[in-house]
């Protein structure tokens, strides 16, 4: 049997290109960690990085790609535009393109399906929503400025509204949520796989405070395949059909996520991981000034 390769293995989107199946995430990291930890990553195999100008650390992740030596070709950039963007979304991928230092980016996504207001973040345009924002999105193909254009934290509500738009005439590739065994979405899943539309997971490993490392199952099946419990979040992921996006800085911990060639979950060992009973969110939306998920993920 040919050894199992999940670090080279790719996700073919709608539009025919191929998304590696495991990137360094970078929300959160800081801005003087960022370049490093973008070097580092390329240095030991990730050939895509997934980074947002809300992150405020574009320009790190550019100067990380740049000092790693490996052609801009053979790698995927996602980022996304900001949700004061929303009325401006030519301004937003040049934005962001001057921050990265990039002539593309392989994946541009709309971060929220919030129009916020510039002049003031706890408000929404009034004549303006996420449908109008998609429209101008649509623009930038073929600019030669973005490869991808897709979605992200779209419930089934919110995409219900924009596919059946009739100003929807290029459909997301892609939509990025928050996916791991304490917020599986498997009717999210489900709905964007009928569509055609691709997933990665972002918070795929819970995060610092999530009740995952506390889990009894998840623990003991990492003890008994000799393995770490964010391995073993990372296949689950993978092998289910999206891409991941795990986060960090540390060299150590960036490796041993990568560290996930040669093995896999056994079909009883993920349905075990999608049993687990708790539930627990890294990112909702009370910060918002719409509401933006509606519980129909699951």
């Amino acid at each position: 049997m040919a050894e199992i390769k999940n670090t080279s293995k790719t996700f073919t989107l709608a539009s025919g290109d191929k998304i590696p199946a495991i990137g360094l995430g970078t929300w959160q990291s800081p801005k003087n960690e960022t370049a490093k930890a973008v070097k580092h990553a390329i240095s030991v195999g990730y050939r895509y990085i997934d980074t947002a100008f809300a992150y405020g650390n574009e320009s790190e992740v550019g100067e990380g790609v740049r000092a790693s030596g490996i052609p801009r070709e053979q790698l995927w950039i996602t980022t996304k535009l900001d949700n004061p963007w929303h009325k401006r979304v030519a301004e937003g991928i040049d934005a962001s393109l001057k921050n990265l230092g990039m002539e593309y980016v392989d994946l541009y996504l709309m971060h929220w399906p919030s129009s916020t207001r510039p002049d003031d973040l706890k408000k929404h345009y009034d004549d303006w929503n996420f449908i109008d924002t998609w429209r101008e999105l649509q623009k930038l193909v073929g600019t030669g400025k973005v490869k991808n254009i897709g979605v992200s934290n779209f419930g089934i509500t919110n995409l219900e509204k924009l596919l059946n738009d009739p100003s929807c005439k290029i459909k997301p590739v892609v939509n990025q949520i928050e996916l791991h065994p304490n917020n599986p979405s498997p009717k999210l899943v489900a709905y964007c796989k009928e569509k055609n539309i691709h997933c990665t997971g972002y918070s795929c490993l819970g995060s610092t405070n999530s009740p995952l490392y506390k889990d009894e199952t998840l623990l003991s099946l990492a003890k008994a395949k000799g393995k770490t419990p964010q391995q073993l979040l990372l296949l689950w992921g993978i092998q289910q059909g999206w891409d991941v996006i795990p986060k960090s800085v540390t060299p150590a911990r960036i490796e041993s996520n990568f560290d996930i060639d040669g093995w896999e979950l056994t079909p009883e060992e993920i349905t075990k991981l999608n049993n687990l009973p708790d539930r627990f969110k890294v990112c909702g939306d009370a910060w918002l000034p719409v509401k933006v998920f509606f519980g129909d993920d699951e």
